[in-house]
């Protein structure tokens, strides 16, 4: 947790220090509108990255795998900084490109018809939607233990398939898999913006402090999600006679929430790449980050729900 939270500290203090030390008093113009390469840019990043820690498939990867790996008594409290550190990986990386000169590839990244969306667009939605569909079903065969019942042959498999993550650090694997999909409509604006400073032929510390301060939105918020959820699950599995009701609960609708946007990116990338009908299409009406802002709202209750409750115990 203390690297965690350094790691996080080092991004806020080299995105907001090249921002407002360098950047800012540079007074840099994006082309020929004589756009200020500013402040608000980098707070425009910063603001992405935060968003981009509600999407859906964030919340559900790492509250699932949080509560897996706290049902097997491993450590969890960073799940959400490694992932968020994998995902990242990726951003920063392309942007990286764009700072040396290589924007023909980002432009590449967010053009609609290219083949390198072609392809992301089928491989994002099919590693999430393998994924949570794996991590939910582990857990469900978790519960199913939990009350006494045995295991079967499907159990055994989903069980070796979900231990492959055991520590959070492993977690950046997971995460870097998921960025490479950059199907995301904060990534792209994100490589929009770079993509135009690096059009422009701006220095490349300043193209770059885009990429750390949406890290360190993205880092901060995913952070903060999977030390509540690690607390909230931790506190549910050392009073397992009292708190039955609450970890079945909260582990239900992470359940649901995991395996409904699961099947939605699953199907989504199948559809598209054999052409078949998508029968999880009316979930498009719901953004992701809707779903992703429920599941929050949930751990934030069952937060303050569990807060309450030893405030009262304590009395």
């Amino acid at each position: 947790m203390v690297l965690a939270g350094l790691t996080v500290l080092v991004l806020h203090l080299l995105g907001w220090g090249s921002l407002f030390l360098l950047v800012a008093p540079s007074r840099l113009e994006l082309g020929g509108e004589a756009q200020v390469f500013g402040v608000a840019l980098g707070v425009t990043a910063f603001a992405l990255g935060a968003r981009h820690a509600f999407d859906a498939d964030h919340i559900a990867a790492i509250d699932n795998t949080t509560r897996r790996l706290v049902g097997e008594g491993r450590p969890a409290t960073t799940v959400g900084f490694w992932f968020s550190l994998g995902h990242s990986t990726v951003v920063v990386a392309l942007a990286a490109l764009v700072a040396a000169g290589m924007s023909t590839l980002v432009r590449g990244a967010t053009d609609a018809e290219s083949t390198w969306t072609a392809f992301t667009s089928v491989w994002g939605p099919l590693v999430a939607g393998v994924f949570l569909l794996v991590i939910a079903a582990v857990n469900v065969a978790s519960l199913r233990e939990a009350d006494g019942r045995p295991g079967g042959p499907v159990t055994r498999i989903l069980d070796r398939v979900g231990a492959h993550v055991r520590t959070p650090r492993q977690m950046y694997v997971v995460g870097l898999l998921f960025g490479l999909g950059f199907d995301t409509a904060t990534e792209i604006s994100l490589l929009i913006l770079a993509g135009s400073a690096g059009v422009a032929q701006l220095p490349w510390w300043a193209v770059m402090t885009l990429p750390v301060l949406f890290a360190a939105g993205m880092a901060t918020l995913d952070l903060v999600e999977g030390w509540v959820a690690r607390y909230a699950y931790g506190w549910a599995v050392e009073a397992p006679g009292r708190m039955r009701r609450y970890n079945v609960t909260v582990t239900v609708l992470s359940v649901l929430v995991a395996g409904v946007v699961g099947l939605a990116s699953l199907s989504g990338a199948l559809s598209q790449w054999w052409g078949w009908p998508d029968p999880m299409a009316w979930t498009a009406a719901v953004a992701t980050d809707l779903w992703g802002w429920l599941l929050a709202a949930v751990l934030l209750a069952a937060a303050a729900w569990l807060a309450l409750a030893r405030r009262r115990r304590t009395r």
